[in-house]
């Protein structure tokens, strides 16, 4: 079989971020020079023995990197620098991750996602000092994304779960539990702002844009179609963005699989045709957000 060695160097450059290692680091780990491992990066061809040196020092197996079968990524910061490649070449997304969907989020959403991300890491995790750093590329890769995907403008397909919404809007938009009530206050004002946001996003019905609401129940594991010229990306990911975020536990796969493809295209299709569309999830929101208010009184 023949191997893309672009997306070899795109694979690099996305566990090189997400092994808290420098480039200068690796380099010299592994015996070239940080110039070097930049043009593999960019998808020079390399050789197997230090493609195995890569492997070893990056904690991911060979098959991985080439792109054979199934890739296992660990790392939010490696699983999100893979979406932003993948998305780069999409021409439709279909996306399942709620109970928002950070491309189609406000300005706002934005602005207060790093601050719940910083929340949700426990003061007692032993990883706490590494979670943190790995906040800061994260939001790098994410408005990079938001960016580029403005930029382009590819088609999206978003099913979005009722129940999530409702418990946002009940919980608001945190990162942990036991806040001050003060503060909880002030997060369910930022859900209520997200959710009166996506309403008006159905409404205005932007080119490109499909949002379902799915009333019923729905996968706890998000996943991402990525339907790009010549194939299609199936991406699955335990890491999450919403309300009571997760950025540390938990292992991403993406896969090319005509089987998995199939079966969660399938899926979709199911949920797609008895979601609420168009005027219809935009008056259940704003229900919601009305019974919403009137509980909080």
């Amino acid at each position: 079989m023949g191997f893309r060695y672009d997306e070899i160097g795109d694979r690099l450059k996305a566990f090189r971020l997400g092994s808290a290692l420098s480039a200068d680091e690796i380099a010299r780990r592994i015996g070239i020079s940080r110039t070097a491992l930049y043009r593999l990066e960019k998808g020079e061809l390399v050789k197997l023995e230090t493609l195995e040196k890569l492997s070893d020092l990056l904690e991911v197996s060979v098959p991985t990197l080439l792109g054979v079968g199934i890739e296992w990524i660990p790392s939010a910061v490696s699983y999100f620098e893979r979406t932003r490649q993948v998305e780069e070449k999409a021409e439709q997304i279909v996306v399942l991750a709620g109970p928002i969907s950070f491309l189609l989020a406000s300005d706002r959403f934005e602005q207060s996602l790093e601050m719940v991300l910083n929340e949700s890491i426990p003061e007692d995790a032993s990883d706490r000092a590494r979670a943190l750093a790995d906040i800061g590329q994260i939001m790098e890769l994410l408005r990079e994304r938001k960016r580029v995907y403005r930029q382009r403008n590819p088609g999206i397909v978003n099913l979005i779960s009722a129940m999530d919404i409702e418990r946002f809007l009940r919980n608001g938009f945190i990162g942990r539990t036991f806040l001050p009530e003060k503060v909880l206050a002030e997060r369910r004002a930022l859900a209520r702002a997200e959710v009166e946001h996506f309403a008006s996003v159905i409404e205005d019905e932007p080119m490109g844009v499909q949002i379902g609401l799915v009333t019923g129940t729905l996968p706890h594991t998000g996943f991402q179609i990525f339907r790009q010229p010549d194939r299609k990306i199936l991406t699955i990911s335990p890491f999450r963005l919403g309300e009571q975020p997760n950025i540390r536990l938990g292992v991403a796969m993406l896969t090319s699989a005509p089987e998995a493809l199939a079966l969660h295209e399938r899926s979709v299709k199911e949920m797609w045709r008895t979601a609420l569309k168009g005027r219809a999830a935009s008056e259940y929101l704003r229900e919601l957000l009305a019974s919403n208010g009137r509980s909080a009184r």
